[in-house]
């Protein structure tokens, strides 16, 4: 009986037309320690903000939070239908091409894989540049003649890279432990630094008035704007929840669990990051122009405006630092397996290079390897602009976002009733608000997160976050008419009778007469 889930498991991934290669070694535990340390929020959202303070103050970093927050919950409970319908690891562009008019399901199948795949190489390259950004913090802290180069952080971010693709090549077998460790470290810290900051710095604390309606705009865009600009650092703080969408294919009861854990990240991702940043900002020190300016980073100075000693201070970013590294290993892995799921579909250039799984190392190395070169030269972009700390995270927020809004729009546009019979539901009410609400929340960002950070704009510090989009717009265009167009047809978007009988022998029964008009439905709006 114990392996009984497991055959189900395989039996619906061979009727959505994969055969299961990898191994279903993480608990639902590991999983949400995967996303947790994925999302990372409270270590994300304070290492970040210097997006948000300057573009609102204290009342665009906690109320920018609660709006992301929200909204990116109604993107996860919609993504979450479509995962427990369709629990592979292809994700969002697999979706579309099982809701797709018939028409358009290659071209609209290729158009997310590749901003999906787009959007994750961007996130991997977030963590190194957060973590290289708090390093070199640290060394202004002590050396006040200190002149951070840019280079400087390029190297520390490409250490951070090569620690990440170093665990992910050769501790496989270990990651599912790995993660169990980044989401104890996370809460460890969590709790460890707000309860250290609150202590040093009773009774002097900022008022609730700076705390949450503090309004700063140094832009240079008018108050509302600016604003809107820092919501930036909410979004990078609860996205890339659709890991465990690309991890789904190494989980039992994937149909079950998954859509829960990719709930419950972002749940807690908005409890702790909002706890965090109103603990901050309580022990900041009430001056947001000092901390905004400050050499040492907006984080590591307000810590050690709480603590008054820079030892304390410096230890205690030691748990966001080691935090990031966990993240970066998360983001490397999943970036991988998504990578790995695309080219297993015919979406990427030498598609069966990148497919292939490592027969002793038991993961898709090509695509891993691939990942990691990619967030390499893409991390080039940092040396020769000041602003690419801003374009390289809005890449990846606006990237993820747009491929969260794809199917879900899809899915509307035909009234909602493209999903078969599955273990996780929306009541329909509901369903229509988160849907429509996270679809609204992606089209205000998309077009936001494009927008330079300052003005007037120079040359340096455009957002070339629009230039990053226009190469992958530029690349996934000829490759489509190469090759895409002729031989893409998308991954298979029929459920077989195994998928039911999956469903059946492990969920909830459902009533034969309930599948077939689904089905029905789709047959005849194909033809």
């Amino acid at each position: 009986m114990a392996s009984h889930p497991q055959s189900a498991d395989e039996l619906q991934l061979e009727a959505l037309g994969h055969k299961g290669e990898l191994k279903r070694s993480f608990t639902p535990l590991s999983m949400l320690g995967l996303a947790f340390a994925i999302l990372n929020s409270w270590t994300a959202l304070s290492a970040s903000l210097s997006l948000a303070l300057p573009s609102g103050g204290s009342s665009s970093v906690v109320w920018g939070l609660v709006t992301a927050g929200v909204c990116n919950l109604c993107l996860a409970a919609s993504l979450a239908e479509f995962l427990s319908a369709y629990p592979t690891a292809g994700g969002q562009y697999h979706w579309v091409a099982v809701i797709s008019w018939k028409r358009w399901r290659p071209l609209l199948s290729w158009i997310t894989g590749w901003i999906n795949v787009s959007g994750w190489i961007a996130l991997v390259a977030s963590g190194g540049l957060l973590g290289s950004q708090l390093i070199v913090g640290v060394i202004s802290l002590y050396d006040a003649s200190y002149t951070p180069e840019r280079w400087h952080q390029f190297l520390i971010y490409i250490g951070y890279n090569i620690f990440a693709f170093v665990v992910n090549a050769f501790m496989n077998a270990s990651l599912p432990y790995v993660n169990k460790a980044a989401i104890t470290w996370s809460i460890l810290g969590f709790f460890v630094i707000c309860i250290t900051v609150l202590a040093c710095a009773s009774p002097n604390y900022a008022s609730g008035s700076f705390v949450f309606r503090d309004f700063i705009n140094e832009t240079g865009w008018p108050d509302g704007i600016a604003w809107l600009l820092g919501l930036l650092q909410g979004g990078l703080g609860i996205t890339g929840y659709d890991a465990v969408a690309h991890m789904i294919e190494e989980i039992p009861n994937a149909a079950v669990e998954g859509p829960k854990i990719m709930i419950y990240c972002v749940g807690i991702g908005t409890f702790t990051g909002f706890v965090f940043l109103v603990v901050l900002l309580f022990v900041s020190g009430g001056d947001s122009e000092a901390i905004i300016s400050s050499r040492a980073g907006p984080l590591l100075q307000i810590l050690y405006n709480a603590t008054q000693n820079r030892a304390g201070a410096v230890c205690l970013l030691m748990f966001p630092l080691v935090c990031l590294l966990f993240a970066t290993t998360s983001i490397m892995t999943t970036s991988s397996r998504m990578t790995y799921a695309f080219a297993r579909d015919g979406g990427l250039p030498a598609s069966r290079v990148f497919a292939r799984v490592h027969p002793t190392l038991g993961l898709p190395l090509n695509s891993l390897i691939l990942t990691t070169a990619l967030v390499m030269i893409f991390g080039c972009i940092f040396l020769g602009s000041s602003s690419a700390f801003n374009a390289i995270i809005s890449a990846s927020v606006v990237a993820l976002g747009v491929s969260y809004a794809i199917p879900i729009a899809v899915n509307c546009l035909q009234g909602r009733k493209r999903l078969p019979p599955r273990a996780f539901v929306l009541p329909e009410p509901l369903a229509w608000f988160a849907n429509l609400l996270g679809i609204a929340y992606v089209l205000v960002t998309t077009v936001l997160f494009v927008f330079p950070p300052v003005l007037p704009v120079t040359g340096s510090n455009m957002n070339y976050c629009i230039v990053a989009f226009a190469i992958i717009i530029i690349i996934s265009t000829i490759q489509w008419f190469v090759d895409g167009r002729k031989n893409f047809t998308g991954p298979r978007s029929e459920m077989g009778l195994e998928v039911l009988e999956a469903f059946q022998s492990h969920q909830n029964p459902v009533d034969p007469m309930d599948l077939e008009d689904p089905q029905k439905s789709m047959e005849d709006d194909q033809k």
